[in-house]
């Protein structure tokens, strides 16, 4: 038996990409899911498709992370959880500071930033209490390297692995692991919710290489929340094989 089989796990911003992609894994795993992100209309025809799968378990529930009060109270709905997979985040523009929207950088910094800290807040008392639990953040390249265009939402993802690091520290000992994956070029919808829509523009990110996959960044989100209890995988940096880097990519010309 899996050992992820029957255990509670939590996924935020769950409607598309890697959060989707997580929440079948885990599904075909027998873990319970609890599902949320905006869209409640693509978490409830994933659950469906879950069920009719995998005869998964599955609650979904409609919260934009960025709102505190609601997080504390859906949050106080929820079991114990045993794996918390902090997934919700976006990039908004690729320009320089001067440049720049107000607007982009606040979205970027209440999601990715304050976002994870109110649902961790929320559901860590419960598993210190518990003495086990998994937090998974999913962080970025871009939490270890800057690229031009790139300042705030590097920015953000730096706090990710800062706060990732800090909460190892601080749960030493209470039996509950912190763990961060660090994924490269991801072929979802991050590009097009980046340029705001413009497919056109979110093509090019990936145009000549072979990037990873949502379902490429699950199976290693699904290792990493399946080693021992008394293992504890730090940091995961995943990469296509077609980058090295941040800025160092390698394209086929067509």
């Amino acid at each position: 038996m899996s050992l992820l089989a029957e255990k509670n796990v939590f996924i935020t911003g769950a409607s598309s990409g890697i959060g989707e992609a997580c929440a079948r894994s885990f599904a075909k795993e027998g873990a319970h899911l609890w599902l949320c992100a905006r869209r409640l209309d693509r978490l409830n025809t994933l659950a469906e498709d879950l069920k009719a799968k995998f005869d998964a378990k599955v609650q979904t529930f409609a919260l934009d992370v960025r709102d505190a009060k609601a997080v504390s109270e859906a949050c106080a709905t929820l079991p114990c959880v045993d794996v918390l997979l902090n997934n919700a985040g976006l990039s908004r523009g690729l320009v320089s500071v001067e440049e720049g929207l107000l607007s982009d950088w606040d979205e970027m910094i209440e999601t990715n930033v304050k976002g994870l800290l109110h649902v961790s807040r929320a559901v860590l008392p419960a598993m210190v209490k518990a003495g086990e639990g998994h937090v998974i953040h999913i962080g970025s390249i871009a939490g270890r390297e800057v690229y031009p265009g790139g300042a705030v939402y590097c920015g953000t993802k730096y706090a990710v692995k800062a706060i990732a690091e800090g909460m190892r520290m601080d749960l030493c000992g209470t039996g509950v692991r912190v763990s961060c994956v660090d994924p490269g070029l991801v072929n979802t919808e991050f590009s097009r919710v980046r340029f705001h829509g413009d497919q056109t523009k979110a093509d090019v990110a990936y145009q000549g290489m072979t990037p990873l996959s949502g379902e490429d960044v699950a199976e290693s989100v699904l290792w990493v929340a399946s080693r021992p209890p008394h293992i504890n995988v730090g940091d995961l940096l995943l990469l296509p094989t077609d980058q090295a880097s941040a800025q160092r990519v390698h394209r086929r010309l067509s």
